[in-house]
């Protein structure tokens, strides 16, 4: 790259290394925090560890996750690789020993939670980024749908879709999560009336969804699949009030999914879900349109908000 070029690349991912390393300290202070708590709380102990030997874990979690975090936030990546690797290890073993036991389950949670930021963080302090490209590589990657079927060809392919996607993120997923909870005794109570109110949020969530895809698969020339993507900007139907609200639905489904089957790790999940999506896949998915339809999209995306639904004043100036 030319001197400039790499100044510049160099400006622009200088103050996220910072952010992961800021991140390996907290973790570093959160790990020794937690520690003395373990040998001060005979409560922590129990729910963190169960009967394992808080010694002997010790031994090897203090120098690889506390103090491997603390020289990473130096900026020592080598040592950041270390305690990512480390917190990973950590926590998968502690899942087959909940499962198998059913004891340590908030153990697994923390541990699980401090995986997914030491990978969020190594990316920072390796590469300045997280390289969320990925998610769209190979049959999910953008890209327009052929022109050559009818609209009834997309609404089919579209409702195969979301039998399939509905079937796995809204039925076998958070099942599976339900069971780990249960195993690893880390349910909460829910109120009485929550199923209702979770089964009411579930067909309104449904119903946008379905609404939305119909909308997008017969106007568009398209599917809501990235590698069937629509040949026409749509702005009808649900997408004059919010630019996603397929993404709304499911992410509401997800969590109403989890009310009904009260599992609050349930509704975490829609929850994550929803960061994942608006911070990893939406910036992707608005570049390809951007890339696609140019002004006319920017005007839509000036207009119409993202999440929050409004009556567009100056959609008569999108092109319809």
């Amino acid at each position: 790259m030319p001197a400039g070029t790499t100044d510049a690349w160099v400006d622009a991912v200088t103050p996220w290394v910072g952010w992961g390393r800021a991140y390996f300290a907290m973790q570093a202070l959160a790990g020794l925090a937690w520690w003395i708590a373990v040998f001060a709380s005979l409560l922590v102990r129990e729910a963190t560890l169960g009967s394992l030997d808080p010694v002997a874990v010790a031994v090897f979690d203090i120098p690889l996750f506390v103090m491997a975090s603390a020289v990473a936030a130096f900026g020592v990546r080598a040592a950041a690789a270390v305690a990512t690797g480390w917190t990973g290890v950590v926590a998968v073993a502690l899942a087959v020993f909940a499962t198998v036991t059913t004891e340590v389950g908030w153990g697994v949670l923390a541990m699980g939670a401090a995986t997914a930021g030491s990978l969020i963080a190594l990316c920072l302090v390796l590469l300045g980024r997280v390289p969320t490209a990925w998610i769209i590589g190979g049959p999910f990657g953008f890209r327009p749908a052929s022109s050559r079927p009818k609209a009834a060809t997309h609404v089919a392919s579209t409702f195969g879709q979301i039998v399939l996607f509905w079937g796995f993120f809204l039925a076998v997923v958070p099942w599976a999560i339900v069971f780990f909870e249960q195993r690893w005794g880390v349910a909460l109570p829910f109120p009485m009336f929550a199923g209702y109110f979770g089964a009411a949020l579930l067909l309104l969530a449904s119903a946008l969804g379905i609404w939305s895809a119909v909308v997008m698969s017969t106007l568009g020339d398209g599917t809501p699949l990235p590698a069937a993507m629509p040949n026409r900007l749509v702005i009808a139907g649900p997408y004059r009030w919010i630019r996603n609200p397929m993404a709304v639905a499911g992410i509401v489904q997800g969590a109403a999914v989890g009310i009904i089957l009260q599992s609050w790790l349930v509704v975490a999940y829609a929850v994550v879900g929803s960061l994942v999506w608006n911070f990893a896949v939406r910036p992707l998915e608005e570049s390809d349109l951007q890339k696609r339809f140019g002004e006319e999209f920017q005007r839509y995306r000036d207009t119409v908000r993202c999440w929050i639904p409004q009556v567009p004043d100056s959609l008569r100036s999108v092109r319809r």
